[in-house]
Order: structure tokens, then sequence, then C-alpha cells
């Protein structure tokens, strides 16, 4: 499934969150508590999101699995480092780097069926991976989860945030949202309200179908049993379990079994 930004874009992307991560890391003091990231102090967000790059990194080297950082030894060594903003500007700026250089057609694992091709897939998860803990860096030095209007991010970058979320997470075998036993399925809509985006999700005990287009293509497939609706950025942000900025349609409300079931964890 091809990306709704070009390679380009999420790479500006990755270095434009960075830079959020960093201003805020300054600005509130690296033992500042992360409220989005409940048990997390601005540290341990620097230390996961440069984890993350140097992960990237050695998948995009093409390393075997047992060759793949760790991530108490990735921990280690930030902490070891003289400055560990220094270190983590370090590794964005390889990612980066080895991105830009890696060739189109890289072959290399990547974890998400339907994804773009490896290099691509890599860009635009780093670049959501980095803009979402940029919101977690804001809360931090806020003391509170920011709103849409507070952030940097604009509409391009909150669809393919979204449509990265919907159409790659959330329909994986080994995710949780489900139907129980003897409860009917249901569909929840995402509608965007400053673009013409939405996506519809089925929701079974199966895993989880996703669809997308623009407004009317998504009205074909008939009244949602949920409707969520707000603009890009709000959604981006309330799909990532970073607020709620939406308006909920529903007899019954999905978000308390969204935020239960519907969380990316590092594993």
């Amino acid at each position: 499934m091809p990306t709704s930004l070009s390679f380009a874009e999420h790479g500006e992307g990755i270095g434009n969150a960075a830079a959020v991560i960093r201003a805020n890391a300054v600005s509130a003091g690296l033992d500042a508590p992360v409220p989005s990231c409940p048990g997390w102090a601005m540290l341990d967000l620097v230390l996961h999101v440069g984890m993350a790059h140097r992960w990237a990194l050695a998948n995009l080297r093409g390393l075997p699995p047992e060759q793949w950082p760790i991530e108490q030894t990735i921990r280690a060594e930030g902490l070891a480092a003289g400055d560990v903003l220094d270190w983590f500007d370090d590794g964005m700026a390889e990612l980066l780097h080895v991105l830009a250089s890696s060739p189109e057609d890289l072959q290399t694992f990547f974890f998400l069926k339907d994804a773009p091709r490896p290099r691509e897939a890599w860009a635009r998860r780093q670049c959501h991976e980095t803009t979402i803990h940029g919101v977690d860096a804001m809360a931090a030095r806020l003391g509170r989860v920011p709103t849409a209007a507070e952030t940097w991010i604009k509409a391009p970058l909150a669809v393919d945030g979204i449509d990265e979320l919907l159409t790659g997470f959330v329909p994986r075998k080994s995710g949780r949202l489900r139907t129980a036993a003897g409860e009917a399925q249901f569909t929840i809509e995402v509608r965007a309200t400053d673009v013409d985006r939405a996506w519809t999700m089925r929701v079974s005990a199966d895993p989880v179908i996703t669809s997308t287009g623009n407004r009317q293509q998504q009205q074909a497939h008939g009244i949602p049993d949920v409707l969520w609706e707000g603009t890009a950025a709000g959604l981006y942000l309330a799909v990532w379990n970073r607020g709620e900025e939406f308006t909920e349609t529903a007899d019954e409300s999905a978000l308390q079994r969204w935020r239960r079931d519907q969380q990316v964890r590092w594993s």
C-alpha cells in the first residue's frame, strides 16, 4: 500500500519531530514526568526514541536478527554517553543518512503487512514513531497532552499516520481489537473533517479489516456503528491514544475499548 507522504517528506518529518523532542527535553529537563507515558521521565523518552532509531538502522543495514540491538544495551549506551541529547542527535542523523543512501529497491525486513517497499516503510515508521513521541515530549513540558493546534502536525502528516495505524497495525493477527464470544461484529468509521479522507474498520472475532478512501467511498459501506469525526491532526492524536479531539456518534462508546485493546507497544 503506498504512503500518503513522499520519502523526502518522511525524512523531513523525522527531523522536525526529533527537533521537538530535543527542544522540549532541554526546556522541561530530563527528570520531567511524561503524562502520556505513565512511569516515564523525559530521559526514558529520549532513550526509547534513540533506541527505535538504532533498531531501524540495524534493519536498514540488513543485519540478521541475532545482531539487532537489544533495548537494555542501547539504553545503557545512551546513559553512558557524555550527553544523552547528543547521543540522540547522532542516532537520528545516522538514520537519515542511511535512509537517504539506501537504494529504492532495498530488500530488508519490515514487520507490517501491505507495507510499501522497506526503505519507504522504515522512513514512514520512524517518522510517526518520532512524531508521536514528540507529542509526548511536549506533554512533559506542558504537564498535559497538547492539543492538536498546539503541535506542529499538519493534515498531510496526520493522514499518513492514521493510515499507517489503521491499515498497518490494527489489522495484524496479533491485534487485540476483536469482538468477544457471542458479540456481534461492528464497524468504526474514522472521518476527517478538514480533508476528504475516511477509514472504515470492521471489528469481528477475526483480525480487523480496514478500508480507506474519500468520504463518499467509505459511505458506500453503510451507516457505521461508531463514527469518529474530527480534524486530521485531532484524529491522529486520538487514534494513537494522545487525546480525544473528536466527536463520537454511537449507541455505545467504543473509545474505552480502543484505549484498552489498541495499543502499540515495544516488545
